[in-house]
């Protein structure tokens, strides 16, 4: 089997409603674009993926991905995908992590259609249901996040995670509200999305460690190792970082060495696809770590996220980050959480997606070949 072509199709996200999820984002609002990458071979099998979000147009880094990984991949065997995935990352600097994860979901893709299987199937199924969690945005009083985590835990999800305004009292005033509203058994989390000075950290941490926390993400700058190392020896609440920044795997090898963070964390658009969130995941396994995957940013990334979550051993949630119309586009149909507050796994072919065809036709703004 031989790689024949590989293109990108621009198509337009409208109707995304004004949301943010703390100075990182910036409050995005109104369109942005995706793109349907596929990968086509001789003998008919095409593996696809999307590229960009909501906040991440594809344009930004589709035309990278032409121009630096296509010439890679044309006329190799697809099968051949540890040996590809090395050589797309010798291009990193040019075409950038997205890319290379957008290429790596698609190369997995066809080979689970190519076996037959779904990918997890292939990378060794650990489970077929997990429970999943809602992610807030960054929301308007306390009362809101406590009207809406009310809501998650009435609907059997199995936690709540807060992106709270990022100011030092409102930010303990919505986790006194939630953790109220909620009671003393139900799993929450605070993300603080990197926004908090050393000093501010541990007063935070203090609050949300005393209320029970389930854990602590995000809360110095994302490549802060040494303060957070620091942070570890005031706290015994569980640290998360890691999430960022963009980076393959090597990325990962300081926070463990320094012991900086208690869990990793990764998806497959900014870690550079499944191939290294496997393996980042397997190498968090060995310290006796978890890996708690975070969401994919478009939908088929969720799709792609929920296989490697799937075949992983040691990741306990699924994320589900609100608004749906900030993160769900594309697809006819899309990851659903059923009333027992599980998210199942796919069992068709490859990703096992359906594409909304209609609208993606509908939508087109150009194909880069």
């Amino acid at each position: 089997m031989k790689i024949t072509d590989v293109t990108l199709t621009l198509f337009a996200w409208d109707g995304i409603p004004p949301t943010i999820y703390g100075g990182h984002t910036g409050k995005f609002s109104g369109s942005s674009s995706l793109g349907l990458l596929r990968i086509m071979t001789d003998e008919g099998i095409e593996g696809q993926a999307l590229l960009g979000s909501a906040m991440n147009p594809a344009t930004t880094d589709g035309q990278g991905l032409i121009t630096h990984l296509k010439p890679v991949l044309m006329g190799r065997d697809p099968l051949l995908r540890e040996v590809l995935v090395r050589d797309i990352w010798r291009r990193q600097r040019s075409a950038g992590v997205r890319a290379i994860g957008a290429v790596d979901v698609a190369l997995w893709d066809l080979a689970g259609k190519a076996f037959g299987q779904p990918i997890h199937r292939l990378l060794g199924t650990f489970r077929e249901s997990i429970p999943a969690y809602a992610s807030s945005a960054v929301m308007t009083s306390p009362e809101a996040y406590a009207e809406e985590a009310l809501s998650f835990q009435a609907a059997n999800w199995a936690a709540y995670k807060i992106h709270p305004p990022a100011r030092l009292r409102e930010d303990i005033a919505v986790c006194e509200a939630v953790r109220r509203a909620v009671g003393d058994d139900y799993i929450l989390a605070l993300d603080s999305t990197w926004s908090y000075d050393f000093p501010t950290a541990v007063r935070v941490g203090l609050a949300v460690q005393e209320m029970g926390y389930l854990w602590y993400e995000d809360p110095l700058s994302d490549q802060d190792i040494y303060n957070y190392v620091k942070l570890k020896q005031k706290l015994h609440i569980p640290i998360m970082a890691t999430e960022y920044p963009v980076t393959g795997l090597d990325g990962y090898a300081p926070w463990i060495m320094a012991q900086a963070t208690d869990y990793l964390r990764g998806d497959v658009a900014v870690k550079g696809g499944i191939t290294t969130l496997v393996k980042a995941a397997h190498l968090a396994e060995s310290f006796r770590m978890n890996l708690e995957v975070h969401h994919g940013g478009n939908s088929l990334n969720n799709v792609a996220n929920l296989h490697v979550i799937m075949a992983i051993r040691n990741t306990d949630y699924f994320e589900v980050l609100l608004p749906d119309a900030a993160q769900k586009y594309g697809l006819a149909e899309d990851i659903t959480v059923d009333a027992n507050g599980l998210v199942h796994a796919p069992m068709r072919p490859g990703l096992g997606h359906v594409l909304d065809e209609a609208l993606i036709a509908r939508k087109t703004i150009a194909t880069l070949r």
